[in-house]
């Protein structure tokens, strides 16, 4: 692991920090069943039954995992 050579000020440490900064993820917008879905793209979703017990994820339309 990289160990500074010596102390960084609280200045530059904080200046640093406040380049760091949170993105609102990308959604995808579908109907599903009648209903508008937001999800994220190239993620596997969970296919769950009418009861909403999770039964595996599929990823464009195949089965990817089980649960």
């Amino acid at each position: 692991m990289a160990v500074p050579k010596r102390k960084l000020s609280r200045s530059n440490t904080r200046h640093r920090r406040s380049q760091w900064k949170a993105q609102a993820p990308n959604l995808v917008k579908t109907v599903e069943n009648g209903r508008v879905v937001y999800s994220r793209p190239h993620q596997a979703k969970v296919v769950e039954d009418s009861a909403g017990t999770p039964l595996f994820l599929e990823y464009k339309g195949r089965k990817v995992a089980d649960v």
